[in-house]
């Protein structure tokens, strides 16, 4: 199951929540906000991850 653990307000910077926590060793999507239906760069994402990583997810942003 995966869990939402942070929001973006656009594709740009939902990818770089992205590539931050897969450079940490934990899967992750991002979603468009569902009640936006269109797939452009300035809707609002949803950054999800395995619900058995939400753990590391807190602890590397502790670290922040």
């Amino acid at each position: 199951m995966w869990v939402q653990v942070k929001s973006a307000p656009n594709l740009m910077i939902a990818e770089m929540w992205k590539e931050f926590f897969e450079g940490e060793g934990i899967p992750t999507r991002i979603l468009p906000d569902a009640e936006k239906l269109e797939m452009k760069e300035s809707v609002p994402y949803k950054i999800f991850v395995s619900q058995e990583r939400v753990h590391v997810i807190e602890e590397v942003l502790r670290k922040l």
